[in-house]
């Protein structure tokens, strides 16, 4: 998991802003900058020095630490991490929130689908958004030009968005009840999937420039959703794409995955979406994808 691929360096900061800010006299981040030096590195000791009496013995001894402390770390991350999306769970209920979380491969098109979505729908649905990437406001700048609220929560070397980020984020919104939150997930099919928000729906976007069997490589993302939208289909004509296989992977891996076809480029089947969006905000038919 993460303490494999080596993101989120213990202590480090997500940093969270609204385009505009001067980032430097962010109260928030101010605060957890002052902090972060007190939690700098992981609190664990692998003891292997200890036993060097036997070589061979010493060897296979820090062998199974190594793997009992993986473990453990991977452990402790998810359960933290639980615990605060259940209080997430509870603010977005108390506040009549719906939480979309959107996650996809970098480059599938989520900035862009999210625009027209907010161009189109921010006169009959509130909406604030949450922008999710390692570096740069280029994103949430794209979205507050939309005139929607939003705020960028930069990861560092994270490849996720978790719990404890979005709490942070959705104070920063501070949105009106019945709002609904659309979270940017950070590009990646792997590690966001893992991570529970609080949300009211996970939703994957796979492009058709992508290959038809990402739903078999990375399961877990399209175990967990409610939705797949197939972006890109404008251009379908030029590329050797078998959507219907696609599907059929999906349902391999989770058979109650909706299929969206659109283009949130030309606006092809953006209608369908839109009612989809609509639809979860009727409580009796809102699914909790866990």
């Amino acid at each position: 998991m993460c303490d494999t691929c080596g993101c989120g360096k213990p202590g480090e900061k997500a940093l969270i802003s609204v385009p505009g800010e001067n980032r430097d006299n962010n109260a928030d981040n101010h605060y957890e900058h002052e902090h972060e030096h007190e939690h700098s590195h992981p609190h664990y000791h692998t003891h292997g020095h200890e036993h060097n009496h036997d070589h061979d013995h010493s060897h296979e001894h820090d062998h199974i630490n190594h793997e009992k402390r993986t473990i453990n770390i991977e452990t402790d991350i998810l359960y933290a991490n639980n615990l605060m999306a259940e209080r997430n769970r509870g603010i977005f209920e108390a506040k009549d929130l719906t939480v979309v979380n959107l996650m996809s491969s970098p480059g599938s098109g989520k900035t862009t689908l999210l625009e027209k979505t907010m161009n189109e729908l921010k006169d009959k649905i509130s909406f604030a958004v949450i922008e999710g990437d390692q570096q740069t406001m280029n994103d949430s700048e794209r979205i507050n030009r939309t005139g929607v609220p939003v705020v960028q929560v930069n990861t560092g070397s994270g490849c996720h968005l978790d719990a404890e980020m979005i709490n942070r984020a959705v104070k920063r919104l501070n949105p009106d009840n019945g709002s609904v939150i659309m979270i940017e997930n950070v590009g990646n099919l792997v590690c966001p999937a893992l991570f529970d928000l609080g949300e009211s729906a996970r939703v994957v976007i796979m492009s058709v420039t992508e290959g038809e069997d990402k739903p078999v490589k990375y399961p877990n993302m399209f175990r967990n959703a409610s939705l797949c939208l197939l972006n890109k289909c404008d251009l379908l004509p030029w590329l050797d794409y078998d959507i219907s296989k696609a599907i059929e992977y999906g349902h391999q891996v989770n058979p109650h995955l909706k299929f969206i076809k659109l283009s949130a480029k030309t606006g092809e089947g953006m209608t369908e979406w839109y009612k989809w969006l609509e639809s979860i905000l009727d409580k009796s038919k809102l699914t909790d994808s866990r």
